[in-house]
């Protein structure tokens, strides 16, 4: 089927294909010969997340409950790519329908993109920046979406990523890669 960085993949079948998840079993052999009956990976088209400043240079950020931890859970917005969508339509997508924040120029600014999870995943996570984010329309949240809207302040954000208040791993590398960005750090 396919040798990369010397794993050779000898078969391959999805155990799930849902519009929320797809999970793919492999058998792999290693160079060595060893062989891993049930590798599994989860392929994603990946998700954005949004670094949103308003024009007081407050960070928009969401509070939610997140059911595969069982916590509510202090993020950065953020959400997944939809089929032929762009990251950056995400981003301004997702930011409208989870907080109503509209930002000033047409599109988010690319930041970076990372890869969520190299061993179980094909996901990578790619991080706007957007300015002057502004309330302007009402949250347009999907059935499964319970989400408050809260602001902090960058020195609040910097001491919520340090203190744990903010403890999702896509979150803190996104917040301290913008803080860097910002020359904040």
């Amino acid at each position: 089927m396919g040798t990369q960085g010397g794993w050779k993949t000898l078969a391959s079948r999805y155990i799930v294909q849902s519009p929320y998840l797809r999970l793919r079993s492999d058998s792999i052999e290693l160079p060595g010969g060893y062989r891993i009956e049930e590798y599994y990976v989860r392929e994603s088209r990946g998700f954005a997340i949004i670094f949103a400043l308003t024009p007081e240079e407050n960070v928009v950020l969401v509070r939610q409950y997140r059911h595969g931890i069982g916590q509510t859970m202090l993020e950065l917005p953020a959400g997944m790519i939809e089929p032929d969508e762009e990251p950056a339509v995400c981003a301004a997508r997702e930011l409208a329908e989870e907080t109503g924040y509209v930002g000033e120029a047409p599109e988010p600014q690319h930041a970076a993109t990372f890869v969520s999870d190299a061993t179980g995943s094909t996901s990578r996570f790619h991080l706007y920046l957007v300015r002057d984010a502004r309330p302007l329309l009402a949250q347009r949240l999907d059935a499964a979406e319970d989400i408050s809207v809260e602001l902090a302040t960058l020195p609040e954000l910097r001491r919520f990523v340090q203190d744990g208040t903010i403890d999702a791993g896509y979150s803190v590398a996104a917040v301290y890669f913008m803080l860097d960005r910002l020359g904040l750090l």
